[in-house]
């Protein structure tokens, strides 16, 4: 497996595969990799000759008063993780070889950004959508694959790379979970071992919400009032940023589950931010 930090070499590494008719899968990540990360690179193993696996906590996708400085970073076991699980290549940059001191060019879908994260995080999405646009060019692959518990970036991505004609088919994977139901994140680490505990709730809530579905309720308000109770009783320190209804490709709001619809949240613990969503089917 070969370690590259600096642009030219990797995108020349990337020519000389596609020289050869070799196929690439990108998977990015910010790093401190979790099985969730480690489901995504098995996966687009399997569907390209080569996989590239990128590690940056990207600057540009954090807001003023977010937690870039104590998101966990762990280059060393990264690479362990990534070498076992098949990567032929690691791309593990600093900011200041992914962005010119003067960079002044953004790439945004603002219409599927404007609410859920979006509406909390203003300039995140433009900072996802500029960094992973930089990716393709470098890498220019087949593929690149994601995971579904940040469904809203999944869905912005896939418009970003159809609109924009990149030529990369945007691909998502499921959520992977802890034996006790909690999405598995980089950020769980940072949480104290009673918000950890507490966490699943967050995962029992949107079940709920999935059960009154299943046995006929369809007003959006009613269901995400049921979360919120949900939350307020088994984890009263938790304050919810979101609990939204949208449709789960234009994430447009949705006031009736008449179809298939993402419940997506976002629920603050302390100081750590966890999203989850599930799709509704009925």
């Amino acid at each position: 497996m070969d370690l590259l930090a600096d642009l030219i070499p990797l995108r020349q590494h990337c020519q000389a595969w596609r020289t050869q008719g070799l196929s690439i899968a990108l998977v990015p990540t910010m790093g401190f990799l979790h099985a969730g990360h480690l489901s995504l690179m098995d996966y687009a193993r399997t569907r390209a000759d080569r996989l590239v696996v990128s590690v940056f906590v990207n600057p540009t996708q954090f807001g003023p008063n977010e937690d870039l400085d104590r998101y966990p970073r762990d280059l060393p076991r990264d690479l362990e993780l990534a070498a076992a699980h098949g990567v032929d290549l690691v791309f593990a940059p600093e900011p200041q070889a992914m962005y010119f001191s003067d960079h002044a060019t953004w790439v945004e879908v603002p219409e599927l950004a404007k609410g859920l994260c979006g509406a909390s995080r203003p300039v995140h999405f433009r900072g996802v959508c500029t960094v992973v646009t930089k990716l393709f060019g470098l890498v220019r692959p087949d593929v690149a694959v994601f995971g579904q518990k940040d469904w809203q970036q999944l869905a912005i991505l896939k418009r970003m790379s159809r609109d924009l004609e990149l030529g990369v088919e945007v691909v998502g994977r499921p959520i992977f979970r802890e034996p006790d139901g909690l999405a598995m994140s980089s950020r769980n680490v940072n949480l104290t071992p009673e918000e950890r505990e507490k966490a699943p709730a967050i995962r029992q809530g949107l079940l709920v919400v999935q059960a009154a579905v299943r046995a006929g309720e369809r007003d959006a308000a009613k269901l995400a009032l049921m979360f919120r109770a949900h939350l307020a009783e088994k984890l009263t320190s938790a304050s919810v940023d979101y609990a939204d209804f949208v449709h789960p490709e234009s994430m447009s709001p949705v006031v009736r589950v008449e179809g298939p619809t993402l419940f997506a949240v976002a629920v603050f613990l302390g100081r750590v931010r966890l999203i989850d969503n599930i799709l509704l089917e009925v």
